[in-house]
């Protein structure tokens, strides 16, 4: 081998060895953003999982509301429609004594 071949082989080799080391170094980001990502995907899902258990508890806490409201103002809504049908009825009353005391006429 000529010396000239040897300074080839020692720069291939340091080439070499370069490469494998780089090789080495983005292997292990690699593997660290593979980890990163594998936390990401669980954090993102358990968020998940907790937006779908707000959702539902406001769903809930909506229905109770409508409930509650229900049931407080049943008595108000209730008298206010019998008195409605009152004013109704006495309005139908004067108009038929109206037509009665125009028939009479």
């Amino acid at each position: 081998m000529t010396d000239s071949e040897r300074k080839a082989m020692k720069a291939f080799d340091a080439k070499v060895r370069q490469l494998i080391k780089e090789y080495v170094q983005l292997k292990s980001e690699n593997d660290e953003l593979y980890s990163e990502l594998e936390r990401k995907d669980q954090e993102i899902e358990a968020l998940r999982k907790e937006v779908d258990s707000c959702k539902q508890d406001y769903e809930t806490l909506k229905l109770a509301k409508m409930i509650s409201i229900s049931d407080s103002e049943h008595k108000s809504a209730k008298q206010r429609i019998t008195q409605l049908v009152r004013d109704v009825n006495k309005c139908i009353a004067l108009l038929t004594q109206e037509e009665q005391q125009q028939a009479n006429s």
